[in-house]
């Protein structure tokens, strides 16, 4: 499984990475300009991700800025839902209308920071992915 982390902590990164390298292939990017750059990058190469964990509160382009043009990208490409990327939320932004708008916004799962190692296996076992 590939799986891309896009986080502008570097301990949360490092931290989500540890977590996230016992599923297979990880990439870390610092921001949502980077993340949606190795997005693009991914499907050029015909090795998609298989999963997103994308934080909403980035610097240059915040989280939802980047899941929407994902999202865009992958229906210029005639990528069916069906097949689309499973992008999982991270925050610590946990009020009703943040959750709402990442839902809006393409978004397949949502997990609150601090993230506990329980929660997003339970979370990402939720999206049909192995752990």
């Amino acid at each position: 499984m590939r799986i891309l982390i896009a986080e502008d902590d570097p301990t949360s990164a490092r931290y989500l990475e540890g977590l996230m390298s016992r599923l297979g292939e990880c990439a870390v990017v610092a921001d949502g300009e980077e993340a949606l750059l190795a997005f693009a990058k991914a499907l050029d190469d015909d090795r998609p991700f298989d999963l997103i964990c994308l934080d909403i509160m980035m610097p240059r382009m915040d989280g939802q800025e980047a899941l929407q043009a994902m999202r865009k990208l992958e229906l210029e490409r005639g990528i069916k839902p069906s097949r689309e990327v499973k992008v999982l939320m991270t925050t610590a932004l946990g009020d009703v209308r943040s959750v709402m708008s990442a839902y809006k916004g393409g978004a397949t799962a949502y997990i609150t920071k601090p993230i506990v190692s329980e929660r997003l296996f339970e979370t990402i076992r939720s999206l049909g992915i192995e752990t």
